[in-house]
């Protein structure tokens, strides 16, 4: 049973992160940190965890905590996944990893010499969407994948997280914050990478210093023609779509986890298979998943190092942005880090 402290516990560890802990069989919740002491105080007390403390430090200090969770704005990730490497504490970070490669780099080998796991919560990697699709698409049923789409909205006026229209904060808006969902989603279902991005985006007075809608797209390395679309200005929505010389899948909501999603696919313009899957699990499989790697050594689904293939897309995306050109994407850099290597817990 691998104990986790949570570095940064806000809304997300409350609405997505506390619920997927409850399902979890090989982990659980036993340390937070909040500079709120006074809401800190109030999560200690609706979910019964032992230990809170004030910084990201203390709570690696705890020698209670086997691994930790790192949510805390994007801002901070870099410092908090290097003070929990220093501590010799296995860490997994929310998305986007990083501000921007270089500091993704950053963590990667401070994790290599401390030899702990590092690994990046992108969710969507443990959905039975997700994982449905990939299967289907290496089966070669659409044929060869020629476009791709994946959208990602949500009202974000008045959103809790107020720090996401700041960019020094943020790193960006709507292209970093789920951008790099749709990033992620499409590099693991199509088991491919993008080379080469051009970016449009448009901002408005509430969304300040960064963008509140933007379109991207894509060229991968297989020749696969992808877009993105992201807003914080439209309803919640989540389609992705897969369109091949032989058929298409799509999806409505293919990344949601609130509801089952019925995946579609057709032929000559005709359904000729539906299947209906849940995603309710995900926030579960995600921490088990790292936990069985902390245990055993064994890899997690999401290292570093996928993390830095997805910023280096977003780092990208924005330089198209500024530019108005299409950007190159090199793995050049990626491809001189070794793999992570870690220590696996002793059974508690």
């Amino acid at each position: 049973m691998i104990r986790f402290g949570i570095a940064g516990f806000g809304l997300h560890a409350v609405r997505r992160l506390m619920p997927g802990f409850a399902l979890a069989q090989n982990c659980r919740v036993i340390a937070l940190s909040r500079r709120d002491q006074e809401k800190a105080q109030e999560a200690v007390q609706q979910y019964g965890i032992p230990h809170v403390f004030s910084s990201t430090a203390d709570l690696c200090r705890c020698p209670e905590v086997d691994a930790v969770l790192v949510t805390t704005p994007n801002a901070c990730h870099l410092q908090d996944v290097l003070t929990a490497a220093a501590a010799g504490k296995p860490v997994l970070c929310e998305k986007p990893m990083g501000m921007n490669a270089g500091e993704c780099r950053q963590m990667i080998e401070a994790a290599q010499k401390a030899r702990i796991l590092l690994g990046v919560a992108q969710i969507f990697r443990f959905e039975e969407s997700t994982a449905y699709l990939k299967t289907r698409i290496a089966a070669g049923d659409i044929g060869q994948p020629i476009f791709a789409r994946a959208e990602f909205s949500y009202p974000g006026l008045g959103h809790a997280r107020s720090w996401i229209n700041d960019r020094s904060i943020s790193g960006g808006g709507p292209v970093a914050d789920v951008g790099v969902h749709c990033i992620d989603a499409l590099r693991y279902i199509l088991d491919d990478g993008p080379r080469l991005v051009t970016a449009l985006a448009r901002s408005d007075v509430q969304s300040r210093d960064v963008e509140a809608a933007a379109i991207l797209a894509l060229e991968f390395a297989r020749g696969t023609l992808a877009t993105i679309l992201v807003s914080t200005r439209a309803g919640y929505r989540t389609p992705l779509e897969f369109v091949g010389d032989k058929a298409t899948l799509r999806a409505d909501d293919g990344l949601t986890v609130d509801r089952p999603i019925t995946i579609e696919m057709l032929r000559d313009q005709k359904i000729s298979a539906i299947e209906t899957v849940s995603n309710r699990l995900a926030y579960a499989q995600q921490v088990d998943a790292f936990a069985a790697a902390v245990e055993t050594g064994e890899p997690f689904a999401v290292p570093g190092e996928e993390g830095l293939q997805n910023q280096m897309v977003l780092d990208a995306a924005y330089r198209s942005i500024l530019t108005g050109k299409s950007e190159e994407i090199s793995d050049s850099a990626t491809s001189r880090l070794a793999k992570s290597t870690w220590e696996p817990v002793p059974e508690k």
